[in-house]
């Protein structure tokens, strides 16, 4: 039986269906005490095909012989946690330590917003008497 070059395609992204599920990007929850981890990732696919019919030399012959393949591809990248504690959510990134002191500033920015939110709720609260 000749293989097309739609069938292999067919069959190709079926099979990456089937490595890739939903599970991939967001992982199964781990739950620790009151802190729940969720991993987060990138998956990248990619697949390619490519072939051609071939005319047959027997002229008494109607079909011609197809020749050709197909082929896929995926990429699991972990990029990041989500920690889950006391209501909050925090975002711990997996990635190469920033290179600049722009990168570095844009890193420390939640963590300075929490800081300057927590300190103008403790200003804001008075002392019981």
């Amino acid at each position: 039986m000749s293989q097309t070059l739609p069938n292999m395609l067919e069959n190709t992204i079926a099979k990456i269906r089937e490595m890739i599920d939903v599970n991939s990007v967001v992982g199964q929850p781990i739950t620790t005490g009151d802190v729940t981890i969720i991993p987060i990732s990138k998956v990248s696919v990619g697949f390619a095909g490519g072939g051609s019919d071939f005319v047959s030399k027997n002229a008494n012959k109607q079909e011609n012989p197809f020749g050709g393949g197909a082929g896929g591809g995926v990429k699991v990248t972990p990029i990041a946690f989500l920690v889950v504690k006391d209501g909050s959510v925090r975002m711990l990134p997996v990635a190469a330590p920033a290179n600049t002191t722009a990168d570095r500033v844009v890193e420390m920015v939640p963590d300075v917003l929490d800081k300057v939110a927590a300190f103008l709720d403790s200003r804001t609260e008075k002392p019981a008497e």
